[in-house]
């Protein structure tokens, strides 16, 4: 189910569709966690009752298979664009990248969330499941890329896309709208990740 992206909390008691309750229950779950998380703070933080959120949903996991869809749908889109199929593996791994960059910009709060999941719940663990499957296509490029010849030698493919995509799920640290340009985030973080592990990077082109 499509979803609106996130924009704040509505105030008052503002007429709530799926979409921005949504929203404000992403918010709610990064800011306390999902287990510590009840319906009743979920009703206090829309400002209507339990009985107007179950109106829209039928549990709290539900919001949470919601969430957790939408920035797996974005993440999993990227690997169908034509950027991710054409050229060398090196060139498709450099547009992934800064593909992920843009979409954890974009979705920021539904990603955060995504990587603070811990597999408590079925929902949870389901998102597990799908963000390894995304590490396995990340993983097989790498391998493609230094099978080419065009990675450094002594980088192990498995470790480099661990460390790759630890530098970019920190940004869900810091990063905030308007605090830098998103192209330049995407431009500072795929030339990071290609100084690293080009072969050009050490001298043997």
């Amino acid at each position: 189910m499509a979803v609106a992206k996130a924009g704040g909390r509505p105030p008052g008691r503002a007429q709530y569709d799926l979409a921005s309750l949504l929203a404000v229950a992403v918010d709610v779950f990064i800011e306390r966690g999902y287990d510590g998380t009840s319906m009743e703070d979920l009703a206090r933080a829309t400002g209507i009752t339990k009985s107007s959120i179950y109106h829209h949903i039928d549990s709290k996991e539900q919001l949470l298979r919601l969430a957790l869809d939408r920035s797996l749908g974005a993440l999993f889109a990227v690997t169908e664009e034509d950027g991710a199929h054409t050229g060398r593996a090196i060139e498709r791994l450099d547009y992934l990248v800064g593909r992920v960059v843009e979409v954890l910009a974009a979705e920021l709060p539904y990603v955060t969330l995504l990587l603070r999941v811990r597999g408590n719940t079925e929902t949870e663990r389901w998102a597990l499941e799908r963000r390894r499957e995304f590490d396995r296509i990340v993983r097989g490029l790498v391998a493609e890329a230094a099978g080419d010849g065009d990675l450094r030698p002594d980088v192990d493919p498995a470790i480099a896309e661990r460390l790759v995509f630890g530098m970019i799920n920190s940004i869900t640290e810091w990063y905030r709208p308007g605090r830098v340009e998103v192209d330049e985030l995407r431009r500072t973080v795929v030339a990071i990740a290609s100084t690293g592990l080009a072969k050009a990077a050490t001298g043997d082109r």
